[in-house]
């Protein structure tokens, strides 16, 4: 079988723009998912013991890999159903517009699964091999969120197990290597973040909406519609600040972790920026704007939770 006379490898590509292809592909502003969940969980744990950089920063590196490979799987599968094209919008772009092989991707997608495996077996000998079992499944969720002949993003569990996965999971990981336990209040704290991290995805699939219907898929999106998507996007926003309150209510958090209410402006500007739109370019701003709620929430949260430990 002959290659695509549209596609190149990766030594073929324009060296000025190299990098520039492969960092697109990595959809950097959804990374936010990952370091974020990470450095919450390695502050929950500071308050019981002195904090182990080595493990942090493989965790780090190990759950951005997984990430970047997720999206990688996301670029190569959604090509081959004919789903991406060179106008699609929120793509890395790596084989439809700058013809990268589909193969390419893929196999690079496994590497960086490759290595992150190593970054595990590191933080299991340090902890325990229990955590080779849910980063195992973790990354099945990855490929199968794309891939596998039910794909889980044509479907309405989408934010769900993005959420799940990425924000109560990798806190509560997080957590464990460091202390070795994992305390109720921390579970709850990972809820807000968790629902952030879904509404990342709502908000990718309210943008691609049209697309989705075009080729089948059933996201809660679609069986929602834009309007009332919108508004679940506005209600997860709410809850996710309402929780810190409950937090102090019920767990006796410190009031420091309000100051994760200054990234109110920026849930607003999220939904206001897709309210009367319809066109996925016009709903970029909103996406980027969901996206750095998640990122200001959470650090916001970090810091205020290490400010109680000093005051």
């Amino acid at each position: 079988m002959q290659p695509d006379p549209k596609t190149k490898p990766l030594e073929t590509l324009d060296r000025r723009k190299g990098w520039r292809v492969w960092w697109q592909l990595t959809r950097p502003h959804t990374l936010t998912a990952s370091f974020v969940p990470v450095t919450v969980g390695t502050v929950l744990a500071a308050e019981y013991t002195r904090i182990h950089f080595g493990l942090f920063f493989a965790m780090l590196i190990a759950c951005l890999l997984i990430q970047t490979a997720t999206n990688m799987f996301n670029e190569y599968f959604d090509f081959k159903r004919g789903l991406d094209n060179e106008h699609s919008v929120g793509i890395g772009g790596a084989i439809v517009r700058e013809g990268v092989e589909p193969k390419t991707v893929y196999r690079l997608a496994f590497i960086l699964v490759g290595v992150s495996l190593l970054l595990g077996a590191y933080i299991c000998m340090k902890s325990s091999w229990w955590i080779a079992v849910i980063g195992s499944l973790s990354i099945a969720v990855g490929y199968l969120y794309t891939g596998g002949p039910y794909p889980i993003a044509y479907t309405p569990l989408g934010e769900l197990f993005s959420g799940f996965f990425m924000g109560v999971v990798i806190i509560l990981i997080s957590v464990f290597i460091q202390t070795g336990e994992i305390q109720t209040a921390q579970t709850l704290v990972s809820v807000p973040v968790a629902i952030l991290i879904g509404a990342i995805n709502l908000a990718n699939n309210i943008r691609d909406m049209d697309g989705d219907k075009k080729s089948g898929r059933k996201t809660l999106a679609i069986l929602l519609g834009r309007k009332r998507a919108i508004g679940l996007l506005a209600a997860m926003f709410a809850v996710s600040y309402l929780w810190l309150f409950l937090l102090i209510a019920t767990e006796g958090m410190t009031p420091w972790i309000l100051l994760a209410l200054l990234s109110l402006p920026t849930a607003y500007k999220a939904v206001r920026n897709f309210i009367g739109k319809t066109a996925p370019k016009e709903m970029l701003p909103a996406m980027k704007a969901t996206a750095k709620t998640n990122t200001q929430f959470g650090m916001l949260m970090a810091i205020g939770i290490i400010l109680s430990y000093l005051w």
